[in-house]
């Protein structure tokens, strides 16, 4: 087999548009005809620009390639430019790329991804969800501890053990600076409620996006500690280790972070610092499927666990799963359960709160090309986007659960 032809989906998830404001999604074909998909996870340039890198990342040092031989295109892309380190536009492009070898190499051996990285070790994976807001509850659900917990409470109805919220904002190009009083209090009380609504029946997962200072997040962690969260997400910029270190240090709740690492030597750093004992990879962006078996390995010698990460569409949950399902130290997959996820992917979804192992070949996914191309995405944003507004120390913050535009 040789790969041979590539094409590029970006696809606008319609409102609320919970995964981001569109999923890019190659799809590589080998000169015989087997066909495979992956997806880049939030890059930092526009969609069209980075239609090119992924091509450019393709032509370059995969095309003409066996798609077996992902070990010599990853070490072709991690040199290329005379780099040797991680670059996360072009890196992230060769993530989506390699996902897409690996759904190939499974298609064509008729075995799930699962079958030929490892085997099955985990038949059925836990998964938690974010809190998002039910219709008709509006922005004020962000600040409002009881409709979160009300919200909390539905989603252990359905089974679900492991809960995400993150009430502690803003999201914003001027972190890390230290929490505003009230925010730190609308977290606690926040933590309060939702402990209340779910009791023991659900690990509550306190999510930060990289926002605070180390003495800031260590303010913050004293006041929701009494809630017992089980863990403490990125609560420092995720380029400053030596801070994740001092805050996991200083606090008992377990240190989560790695959703923006790229590369397996970042999160290598990570481990020797001691900053983290849970790690949230997204595949689309850490350098695909090899590198998240890498980390695995790499984080049980740590003592730490495997969180992927999803904040996208349906091919990056899948090849979450598909790592899960092979590697000792998983603690759970992070899951979007909306109906275009389901809709576009057609892959592994949760069943009261937990995930099967796929058996169809490759990533165990039927991904919808004439739905991909009825919802393109056609606006300028970025899939994600910070506010340019500092922390608001006398009105106080929203954090609204990523775009919904």
């Amino acid at each position: 087999m040789k790969l041979a032809d590539l094409e590029i989906f970006v696809v606008a998830p319609p409102a609320p548009g919970w995964g981001g404001r569109y999923w890019i999604v190659p799809k590589l074909t080998t000169a015989c005809g087997i066909s495979g998909y992956g997806e880049v996870y939030a890059s930092a340039i526009g969609p069209e620009a980075m239609r090119a890198v992924i091509a450019d990342v393709f032509e370059r040092n995969m095309a003409g390639t066996d798609p077996a031989e992902i070990e010599l295109m990853s070490r072709r892309v991690w040199g290329s430019g005379f780099t040797g380190r991680p670059d996360p536009t072009v890196w992230g492009a060769f993530a989506g790329l390699e996902i897409a070898c690996w759904d190939i190499l499974g298609k064509a051996l008729d075995k799930p991804v699962w079958a030929i990285t490892g085997g099955r070790l985990n038949d059925r994976l836990r998964a938690y969800t974010y809190l998002y807001p039910d219709d008709g509850m509006g922005d004020g659900f962000w600040t409002s501890p009881d409709l979160q917990a009300q919200v909390a409470a539905d989603r252990v109805a359905e089974g679900w053990t492991a809960l995400k919220f993150d009430p502690a904002g803003p999201y914003t190009i001027f972190g890390g600076h230290q929490p505003a009083r009230s925010d730190i209090a609308l977290s606690a009380e926040m933590c309060r409620a939702i402990r209340a609504a779910v009791g023991d029946r659900a690990d509550l997962l306190f999510g930060t996006h990289g926002q605070f200072t180390a003495a800031g997040a260590i303010r913050l962690a004293r006041a929701i500690a009494p809630h017992d969260p089980l863990w403490f997400e990125e609560p420092v910029p995720p380029g400053d280790p030596h801070a994740l270190a001092e805050v996991a240090r200083a606090t008992h709740i377990p240190v989560a972070a790695g959703e923006r690492l790229c590369g397996l030597s970042e999160f290598a750093t990570l481990l020797r610092l001691g900053g983290a004992s849970i790690l949230q990879p997204a595949l689309g962006r850490l350098g695909g499927l090899s590198e998240g078996r890498k980390l695995a390995a790499l984080a049980q010698g740590f003592g730490a666990q495997i969180a992927p990460h999803l904040y996208c569409g349906p091919v990056e949950f899948a090849a979450s799963v598909q790592l899960g399902t092979t590697i000792p130290n998983l603690l759970m997959v992070e899951a979007i359960e909306s109906p275009f996820h389901h809709a576009l992917g057609g892959g592994p979804r949760v069943e009261a709160g937990f995930v099967r192992a796929p058996d169809a070949p490759g990533l165990g996914i039927a991904f919808e090309e004439d739905l991909a191309r009825a919802h393109p995405y056609a606006g300028d944003g970025l899939h994600l986007e910070m506010s340019e507004a500092p922390c608001d120390y006398a009105e106080g913050n929203a954090f609204t659960g990523g775009v919904r535009d």
